[in-house]
């Protein structure tokens, strides 16, 4: 069978379109208007309003702008919540590109060691591929932001603000991506001469030397110390010396970091619920711990973040931001666009088929700041996004819960929290997947 488009199938095709007036009458509002304006459910808009019977948040939202810091963000986000209860402040937030000025060092030397770690494979191997095409880009995971805070600490914002590199880190990650992928060059061609690993760890040096002079140009140095002191709500001043980014973290962060564990709802059959799994490749502090998710069910992360918000404490979560949402009026539904109508088909991957067809991954962080709760049943879910304050209920977004079932991918929660038997199961050794697999693609966001 000729496996060609001829000019016969073009006119079939042709025939096929024009003989419905329907098709006609929705290629006349396509060409006028956009297809998420003549897809919207009207019924869903109504019915959603902002409100919740849970609400935690009280402050004002964050803006990551033109950056994939997004989980940076949501966890500052969560981390500021306590430092505000212990100031006494109204409004506050750490220093993001504090926490970004050490990721990407810290990333750098990452990518470095895994390029000498590899250098005895082709370049056209997957792993080998893939670490060239995934450099300096912006995106992390939980345990990423963990690594740092536990490192290096945190800082206010006031103590190193953003700059227009942090807030725009386009041209900033394509000179980095330039230096990292030359650096590669030259560490597997010293790799494999007679100097092997030694030759190329000492000249790794040199290039994060490099690194972190471009840093520090763009995002400014890292304060070793610095001066806290502010007036609280109360209209009280503190000053609380000098301190160190460590110290600062120490004092006002008072949530225990290590005690989190990331759960990951991933409905692939090679995924076993109950299951630890890591990514290979995944990470950005080289010695920190690895990257550890538990895949349970979605009804358990569900229970788990609802319980966590009820008891007053928000939670991170990881999803696929970008499906099935409207951001002006800031509403999340399964069901919010009926694209399938306009285009007289279905659309009808579930949840794992997306994942295996490259429909669907994480691709971005938030927290969950409030819940819907009616008697057992969960009606929604309240976000505070760090898109900034225009879109939405002034940055605070609404999800249905329909949508947490079909695109939230991963919460990190208490450990304490689990049932006794997914406790046990965080103890096992993961199973390793592979560098390129859709469980570590919020790390890969750009």
């Amino acid at each position: 069978m000729d496996a060609s488009l001829t000019p016969d199938d073009v006119a079939l095709l042709r025939k096929s379109f024009t003989r419905n007036p329907a098709y006609r009458l929705v290629q006349n509002a396509l060409t006028q208007t956009t297809l998420d304006d003549l897809t919207l459910d009207r019924e869903i808009v109504v019915r959603t309003d902002h409100s919740v019977s849970h609400l935690l948040d009280d402050w004002t939202a964050t803006n990551q702008k033109n950056s994939g810091r997004c989980w940076m963000f949501a966890g500052l986000n969560l981390l500021r919540v306590e430092a505000m209860r212990r100031m006494n402040l109204k409004s506050f937030e750490f220093s993001q590109n504090y926490v970004m000025f050490w990721d990407k060092l810290e990333r750098a030397n990452y990518f470095l060691e895994a390029i000498i770690d590899t250098a005895d494979r082709d370049l056209d191997d997957r792993t080998v591929a893939f670490l060239l095409q995934d450099v300096a880009g912006d995106g992390g995971q939980w345990n990423m932001f963990a690594a740092l805070v536990r490192k290096h600490g945190l800082v206010p914002k006031s103590a190193m603000p953003e700059t227009q590199s942090s807030s725009s880190t386009g041209r900033m990650n394509s000179v980095l991506r330039q230096l990292l992928r030359q650096g590669a060059r030259d560490l597997r061609t010293l790799a494999a001469g007679e100097g092997g690993a030694d030759a190329a760890r000492a000249h790794k040096r040199q290039l994060l030397d490099v690194v972190h002079r471009a840093l520090c140009m763009h995002l400014g140095t890292p304060p070793e110390t610095f001066t806290w002191q502010w007036t609280d709500k109360d209209r009280v001043f503190h000053r609380d010396g000098d301190l160190t980014p460590l110290e600062f973290a120490q004092r006002y962060v008072g949530i225990p970091i290590d005690d989190y564990v990331c759960l990951v709802h991933d409905p692939r059959e090679t995924s076993p619920r109950g299951r630890t799994f890591t990514v290979d490749r995944l990470g950005n502090v080289v010695g920190a711990e690895a990257v550890v998710y538990l895949n349970v069910d979605v009804a358990v992360m569900k229970r788990l973040a609802r319980d966590s918000i009820v008891s007053g404490e928000p939670v991170w979560f990881g999803c696929d931001v970008g499906k099935m949402m409207r951001r002006d009026i800031g509403i999340w539904d399964a069901d919010l666009y009926d694209v399938g109508s306009v285009y007289d088909t279905t659309f009808d991957l579930d949840k794992a088929e997306r994942l295996l067809y490259h429909e669907t991954a994480m691709t971005h962080a938030m927290l969950f700041t409030g819940v819907d709760v009616d008697g057992e049943l969960v009606r929604r879910w309240r976000v505070e996004n760090s898109w900034g304050d225009k879109d939405a209920d002034k940055g605070f977004y609404t999800m249905n819960d329909s949508w947490f079932d079909e695109y939230v991918f991963e919460i990190a929660v208490h450990r304490d929290a689990l049932p006794e038997d997914l406790r046990a199961a965080l103890s096992e050794e993961p199973i390793v997947l592979p560098a390129w697999d859709p469980m570590g693609a919020l790390a890969r966001a750009q």
